[in-house]
């Protein structure tokens, strides 16, 4: 028997890779003699990096944060892809929150990570956009990959939410040509555009510390920052879905690089070869902190089902909590359901003793099975 397990972190309780553990040393003692290979998953955001790669694959240097001063940071190596969470360089929670102003803040660190994996050979990458304290377009990320703005006085400067709004003319002469043809994948699941209503800055600038006034300049500045980078690659960018993730992070490698956005929890399954792993498996188990309808559409486990659809395999979720009625859920396409909080006294018990419940839930789960498939 092949089981292939598949978690997404318990937020707040476990991480993926504890999960998958204890799921697995639950089963292992009941069906000894069965394969079962696990992987941590992550719909794209914060934490991504740690949930799909081994310490052994990061690679550690000196960025640019948000704010400007440099911080040690890292990003991982899978086969021929750099992993780059944009969180690690440009991230909401590397600035007090007394601190915190995105008109402010630059994405040069995240365009820092590209070049020094470019430097060390990389040709593709895998940029989740999550957790962002910014609000720059990517114009941070530009400079850092050679790109040049000036002001109408043709002063070179470093654009950020504030001073977007003077950005006159863009020089691109800089960027090594071979690094335009390299492969970006943006992850995210927001479907936000970069301007209006629903764009970046009117929908997500308040969380990252700015005011109604900021606002009202970060989207002027925005629409004249769109406008250029606009007139400077031939094609409209600004209302692609997703191009308001990050602070507008993925605008400049749409319009100028070999750039795409996808679902978070796809690239994250496609980077992980997740169809190579599960084929010719039995079973496959996956799960999260809580499952409700939401669960099913773009995120992890939505993935895992997915992918599970096409090769026949059923899906068996271990999970804290239930958001949704069972039954609903289960008509999505999950053979069963096994929750934490049925099993324990309360939601502080199931918080601080998951790891248990996690592991006689499999040993319960693994019998099910022998009986079932064997």
């Amino acid at each position: 028997m092949k089981i292939v397990i598949a978690p997404d972190s318990f937020k707040g309780s476990l991480s993926s890779k504890e999960v998958g553990s204890y799921i697995k040393k639950g089963i292992q003692e009941i069906l000894p003699s069965a394969e079962i290979i696990t992987l941590s998953i992550a719909d794209g955001g914060e934490g991504t990096l740690d949930a799909i790669c081994e310490e052994k694959d990061f690679v550690f240097d000196e960025f640019c944060r948000p704010d400007f001063n440099r911080i040690k940071a890292e990003y991982g190596v899978l086969d021929d892809t750099a992993v780059i969470e944009m969180a690690r360089t440009a991230g909401l929670t590397l600035i007090e929150e007394k601190f915190r102003s995105c008109k402010d803040s630059t994405t040069f660190g995240v365009g820092e990570m590209i070049m020094h994996a470019y430097r060390r050979g990389i040709k593709k990458f895998l940029i989740t956009a999550g957790g962002s304290a910014t609000n720059d377009g990517g114009a941070g990320l530009l400079c850092a990959l050679g790109g040049k703005f000036f002001d109408k006085d043709g002063n070179q400067f470093i654009p950020t939410g504030k001073s977007l709004i003077e950005v006159d003319k863009i020089d691109l002469s800089s960027i090594d040509k071979h690094l335009l043809s390299c492969e970006f994948t943006i992850a995210t699941d927001v479907k936000n555009p970069l301007l209006g209503k629903f764009g970046a800055t009117n929908v997500y600038a308040k969380q990252k510390g700015s005011t109604d006034q900021d606002l009202l300049l970060m989207e002027k500045g925005m629409q004249n920052y769109a406008l250029i980078i606009e007139n400077a690659c031939g094609k409209k960018v600004s209302n692609i879905e997703g191009s308001g993730a990050g602070g507008g992070v993925a605008v400049p490698l749409l319009a100028f690089f070999n750039g795409k956005i996808t679902s978070g929890i796809k690239a994250i399954l496609d980077a992980v070869n997740f169809s190579g792993i599960i084929e010719k498996a039995d079973v496959i188990v996956t799960g999260e902190g809580k499952i409700d309808s939401q669960s099913l559409f773009g995120k992890a486990i939505s993935g895992v089902c997915d992918k599970a659809k096409e090769n026949n395999i059923p899906v068996y979720c271990f999970v804290g909590g239930m958001g949704d009625k069972k039954d609903n859920l289960l008509k999505m396409g999950i053979k069963d359901i096994f929750t934490v909080i049925e099993n324990a006294k309360d939601l502080t018990d199931a918080m601080n003793n998951a790891s248990g419940y996690l592991y006689q839930m499999a040993k319960d789960f693994a019998k099910k099975i022998k009986g079932e498939i064997l």
